[in-house]
C-alpha cells in the first residue's frame, strides 16, 4: 500500500481506479466545498472516509504537503519496462526523456506535462533520478497514475534508439 497526498492526486485516483483506494484521511476541521466534494466522491465510489487531525495526517504524509487528504491505496499496475509500453502501440510512441531531474517537484512537473501532451511514458536512467516518491505523486496532480513512469532503466538511451531506428 501507498499513500497518497493532495487533493488532485486522490481525486486522480478515485477516477481512475477507486477499487484501489482503500480508505481516505481528511482533516476532521476542514468543511470547505472542496471537501465536500471529495467526500461526495469517495461516498459515490464506496471508499471510507475517515476524519482525523491534523498531527495525523502529517505524520502520514511523510513531510508532504496534503492539503488535508491523505489516501491509502494499493500501487497501480503500471509497465516496468520501455518494452511493455512500445508493445502494442499502432502510432508512433511519444516518450518523454529524462536525465539529472533529482528533485520531486520537477519530476511531478514533468509527469503532468507528459500527460498533458499524450505521452505514451517518461523514463528515466538508473542513476541520477529522484524517483517516483510521494511528492513527485502530488506534484503530478492525478498524471502519476496516467502516464508509465519507467525509473531505474538503465537501457533507456539504447532501447530509444532502436526504436529510432526501427520507425
Amino acid at each position: 500500500m501507498k499513500t497518497l497526498a493532495g487533493f488532485h492526486a486522490v481525486r486522480g485516483r478515485l477516477k481512475q481506479d477507486a477499487g484501489t483506494v482503500s480508505e481516505i484521511y481528511v482533516d476532521a476541521t476542514r468543511l470547505d466545498g472542496r471537501m465536500k466534494a471529495l467526500k461526495d466522491d469517495a461516498e459515490r465510489y464506496g471508499v471510507r472516509v475517515i476524519p482525523v487531525d491534523a498531527k495525523r495526517l502529517d505524520g502520514l504524509a511523510g513531510g508532504s504537503r496534503h492539503q488535508g487528504v491523505i489516501a491509502v491505496a494499493a500501487p497501480v499496475q503500471m509497465p516496468q519496462f520501455i518494452e511493455d509500453v512500445l508493445e502494442g502501440l499502432e502510432e508512433p510512441p511519444l516518450l518523454l526523456l529524462l536525465d539529472g531531474v533529482q528533485d520531486p517537484h520537477n519530476l511531478g512537473a514533468c509527469l503532468r506535462v507528459a500527460d498533458g501532451a499524450g505521452a505514451h511514458a517518461v523514463i528515466a536512467p538508473k542513476d541520477r533520478s529522484c524517483g517516483l516518491t510521494t511528492a513527485a505523486i502530488k506534484v503530478a496532480s492525478g498524471a502519476a497514475e496516467t502516464v508509465p513512469y519507467i525509473g531505474d532503466e538503465p537501457r533507456a538511451p539504447c532501447a530509444t534508439r532502436r526504436n529510432a531506428a526501427s520507425g
